[in-house]
């Protein structure tokens, strides 16, 4: 392990997905079949992190049933470390999607409302303080309520540790509205970009500018096949992802994009090179059926580096 602690705080739950064996028929019943793993947005970052070796501390709500007991089995088995608010009478959260035989998604639906107990005041207990001021990197995402976004990063800013999010979707991301000025990065697609800014630019080159004038200092939008970008307030770079001849399933590829991005970053690596480790783990990523690659580390990432091509600078 190397660096100082990655502090995760945001969704770890359990994600159910049901994918369509043959063509879509929507209104009808549809042959396919169920698969159940550990899943959230800041905890699928917090695997792929730790996968790639940093030394990585999860706090998340949780609750006191077997769903729980799979989200704690999977950090163990990623070499995360576990500190979750446990609430023994509540449910676990979780998010079943629909999967369509290609791997794209149909519909989802998230049943999240445990976070809400995740509220300011958790942060002001010592245990939490004391992670915050140890950590060389605060990740979190939009699954948590929008005070206690604002709340952390102010925590992360008065502590001087960096914190970056991750978007989650449309509806969730204006959590983030009060929080955009004090964020490292965020890490959103196109629809949560549009969401944030109501615009909508054909030219990729036209996205830093919409999102630097929401106050948003720097981030990265992923648009599926095309060019990711990402910009700082000194420079933007595009990426053109490799083509994928084997889709597993598209859940979890912002994430892994957000984690080798971070990984990259933190160990001294320019935008555009960052930007490119982010698209090579997300290339393993949505060759995997999992949400968080096992076989995901910094030598199946340096061969997958090999298929990303060099950055695009933009104006």
């Amino acid at each position: 392990m190397t660096g100082k602690t990655i502090l995760v705080m945001g969704g770890a739950h359990v994600d159910r997905r049901g994918r369509i064996a043959g063509e879509t028929a929507p209104g009808a019943s549809n042959p396919g079949a169920w698969f159940v793993e550990a899943g959230g947005g800041a905890f699928n970052a917090a695997r792929n992190l730790s996968r790639l070796g940093h030394r990585v501390r999860l706090i998340s709500p949780r609750g006191g049933d077997a769903d729980g007991d799979i989200v704690a089995a999977a950090a163990h088995a990623a070499g995360v470390e576990d500190t979750p608010f446990i609430f023994l009478d509540r449910a676990t959260p979780s998010y079943t999607a629909i999967i369509e035989r290609d791997g794209n998604l149909v519909i989802a639906l998230a049943d999240m409302d445990l976070y809400r107990l995740f509220s300011p005041r958790r942060l002001q207990q010592r245990a939490v303080r004391e992670a915050v001021a140890d950590a060389g990197l605060i990740l979190t995402d939009a699954n948590l309520p929008a005070e206690t976004l604002a709340a952390m990063t102010e925590a992360a800013k008065a502590a001087g540790v960096p914190i970056a999010g991750i978007a989650i979707s449309p509806a969730k991301v204006v959590r983030f509205r009060e929080s955009l000025a004090a964020l490292a990065f965020l890490f959103m697609n196109e629809a949560e970009a549009r969401t944030l800014t109501g615009a909508a630019p054909d030219n990729p080159a036209d996205w830093p500018k919409a999102l630097r004038a929401t106050g948003l200092a720097a981030g990265v939008v992923t648009r599926g096949g095309r060019g990711v970008i990402a910009f700082d307030n000194r420079q933007a770079a595009l990426v053109v992802p490799p083509a994928i001849p084997a889709l597993g399933d598209v859940t979890g590829a912002g994430d892994s994009l957000a984690s080798g991005f971070l990984s990259a970053w933190l160990a001294g690596s320019s935008l555009g090179e960052a930007l490119r480790r982010g698209a090579a783990a997300a290339a393993i990523t949505v060759r995997s059926p999992l949400a968080a690659a096992e076989e995901l580390s910094q030598a199946a990432l340096a061969d997958a580096l090999s298929l990303v091509p060099e950055p695009e600078g933009m104006a």
